[in-house]
């Protein structure tokens, strides 16, 4: 398994927008991935409910995780999106 630790970028942390892009972006992911906060249990990182559950704030460490074929790139460009301040961009 695979694994990348990414402090969250935006500015509200894994809020409403944020959470919103990424979780659409990992629902494009051809792998499952989840998302994990130190202390808590992963989830699935496609559920909106599950981030939001996660309470990241910004510069909240998050582990991103998968398997398989394409798991990899997943990571590498959901840890890129998430280290990015939402908040300010027009993703």
């Amino acid at each position: 398994m695979s694994t990348r630790t990414v402090a969250v970028g935006s500015a509200s942390g894994l809020h409403a927008r944020p959470a919103k892009i990424f979780v659409e972006a990992a629902a494009k992911a051809p792998v499952k991935v989840t998302i994990q906060v130190a202390g808590k249990k992963p989830v699935p990182a496609k559920s909106m409910l599950s981030v939001l559950a996660l309470g990241a704030k910004q510069g909240t460490e998050v582990t991103l995780a998968a398997d398989g074929d394409g798991a990899e790139q997943a990571l590498n460009d959901l840890a890129a999106l998430l280290a990015r301040d939402l908040d300010a961009d027009d993703a």
